[in-house]
């Protein structure tokens, strides 16, 4: 696990469900991203990743793994950082920008092999494009069409 003050990222285990299970998202944030209980079930290859406020379950994303990364990068060593979501009952309380302030040293410690996060945003997402860039995001220039319009493909590089 790492900290930040009394935020920790860590990997999924059942303990968290219940938690996780509550969580819930005002419409206009829910078009952009998925529950943390959409991905119970889970793939190989895919790292559900929970964000903790000492040890309360605040919010959740997913590191891929898989060939879905080739979508967004051509680095053999990127993972693909989806569904970011923070409980909406813990908003602004600055859990996603800890949480993601924390991630470039997580991967580093947990998954060392790989040296590149990419992520999509929806062009619509004003709130999460300016939280990417607080921490260090870049945007690529290249673009993929989503669910629900135009998506700006954004690298965080490790090295």
């Amino acid at each position: 696990m790492i900290r930040n003050d009394n935020v920790t990222l860590a990997h999924f285990s059942e303990g968290y469900i219940e938690g996780l299970t509550s969580f819930v998202l005002e419409e206009e944030q829910a078009k952009f991203t998925a529950l943390p209980s959409a991905y119970f079930e889970f793939t190989e290859g895919q790292y559900r990743i929970v964000i903790l406020n000492e040890s309360e379950p605040v919010g959740f994303f997913v590191l891929h793994a898989t060939d879905r990364v080739k979508d967004y990068s051509n680095n053999p060593n990127a993972l693909l950082l989806t569904s970011l979501s923070i409980h909406q009952t813990q908003q602004g309380k600055g859990y996603a920008k800890q949480a993601m302030s924390l991630l470039k040293q997580f991967v580093t410690s947990e998954f060392p092999t790989y040296n590149e996060i990419v992520l999509a945003v929806n062009h619509q997402n004003i709130p999460a494009q300016t939280l990417y860039s607080q921490v260090g995001y870049q945007d690529t220039g290249r673009r993929k069409i989503g669910p629900i319009g135009e998506q700006l493909i954004l690298s965080l590089l490790l090295t």
